[in-house]
């Protein structure tokens, strides 16, 4: 056996409440073996926690990780508009290896702010499989279908290879990869591949994934085509069972969310993409009072513009209570339940949680700095004050990801020079 012992910290327990004490990791397993107060020594290797809060690793509820390639590209337009005229069009271009180095740059900004796993919705998912098992992190990842404004060979091809790409990969890495299938929203799947398709997908026994009610202009369609509101709509297409997770849900009004509420379908809360796309600001203290299970997810870097699931924690807190009218509503220890667990729930991950027998999935945030002092309460720092460069280690699966700010999985700096090239390789055809 081979153990890591995280020491001298203060750790976040699964009762969102905060104790000094060690976390001792049995690596080859990647499970945590004990969480105590006595335990200094016991490991054969040292990560020293003293200063730090420990907790889970945060979980990113919902992302399209290449697009870190069009970081800044398109900005200040509704979402509508930002797809049809700049993102679709430029994705026409992107390559596999655009993919792949967009996803590595993503991957090491997770890491980088102590994201452990995440849920990924795109295209080229070889690639971003083959990133993910290097760079040591857990993903469930799915290759979003689309079938309007395609011939019907196209939409049947696209629908066909996000099932195949769900069997092919779900459990690879060493279980470190789990997949879904992946339709890219309710008004974007045409309703008969829904129709085909989705029987399918629950014969193979994956989750389902897509967005949903983001916008009001993606409500209306669905009412006059179907005569109901989406998530009515996607109950009778088969789209609301436990095991499923839908982004966004901004749009949900009372009925909706007592559709989720008795499926067990979980939300992935989107704060920051939904700001910037003007988009809305969905009913989150509603939610969590109806018992729905809400995560957090950053949605992609074009949208948003970072990968930080902390800055995410804190436009959560403050946007669930403009949402409410109500400055109690989303509360601190809230939002870091969404911040880890709930989105580990959501995606139907084991990880979140510190304690004996989950995964070791963890981050250590230094908190000796101006802007997390004093100490009063640590919780409340992690949701209100945190930020992405206070992460001082990453662990998934047991094994060091990042020690003392040094990323240990990624070569960092020819990441960030092949982003570069790839980026203006890729502008220059868009725009060529």
């Amino acid at each position: 056996m081979t153990t890591l012992s995280v020491t001298g910290g203060h750790v976040l327990l699964p009762d969102l409440t905060v104790t000094r004490a060690d976390v001792l990791v049995d690596q080859p397993t990647g499970e945590i073996l004990e969480v105590s107060p006595d335990l200094a020594g016991e490991g054969d290797e040292t990560l020293d926690a003293s200063g730090g809060l420990v907790t889970p690793g945060f979980v990113n509820g919902h992302c399209h990780v290449a697009m870190t390639l069009l970081r800044g590209y398109a900005d200040d337009k509704p979402l509508e508009d930002w797809l049809q005229e700049d993102i679709w069009p430029a994705e026409g271009e992107l390559t596999a290896e655009d993919v792949r180095i967009g996803a590595e740059l993503g991957v090491l900004e997770m890491i980088k702010s102590g994201t452990t796993a995440f849920a990924d919705m795109y295209f080229h998912v070889p690639e971003i499989a083959a990133v993910v098992e290097e760079a040591g992190v857990r993903a469930r990842l799915g290759r979003g279908v689309v079938t309007v404004a395609k011939d019907e060979d196209a939409a049947h091809e696209d629908a066909e290879a996000s099932l195949e790409v769900a069997a092919e990969y779900d459990g690879a890495a060493d279980g470190r990869i789990s997949t879904a299938f992946m339709p890219h929203s309710l008004t974007t799947v045409g309703e008969s591949y829904l129709d085909e398709y989705v029987p399918q997908a629950r014969e193979l026994g994956v989750p389902i994934h897509y967005h949903a009610n983001e916008t009001a202009g993606e409500v209306t369609p669905i009412v006059d085509d179907h005569g109901v509101r989406p998530l009515a709509y996607a109950a009778e297409k088969g789209l609301l069972e436990s095991e499923d997770f839908l982004a966004h849900g901004v749009h949900v009004d009372d009925e909706e969310i007592e559709l989720l509420a008795e499926a067990g379908t979980s939300v992935i809360h989107c704060p920051a993409s939904n700001m910037k796309l003007a988009s809305g600001m969905a009913p989150v203290q509603r939610l969590l009072e109806a018992g729905v299970t809400v995560g957090l997810g950053t949605d992609g870097a074009a949208s948003n513009n970072d990968l930080s699931m902390l800055d995410e924690a804190r436009d959560a807190a403050m946007l669930g209570k403009l949402a409410a009218a109500d400055a109690s509503a989303v509360p601190a220890d809230a939002v870091a339940e969404m911040l880890t667990a709930g989105s580990a729930d959501a995606l139907g991950l084991e990880t979140g949680r510190l304690e004996a027998g989950a995964p070791a999935d963890l981050a250590v945030i230094d908190l000796e700095s101006p802007h997390l002092t004093p100490r009063h309460d640590l919780v409340s720092h992690l949701a209100y004050a945190a930020a992405a460069a206070d992460v001082r280690h990453t662990v998934c699966d047991g094994q060091l990801l990042m020690r003392d700010r040094d990323v240990l999985t990624v070569e960092e700096a020819a990441v960030q020079d092949r982003a570069l090239e790839a980026a203006e390789a890729l502008a220059a055809r868009v725009d060529g």
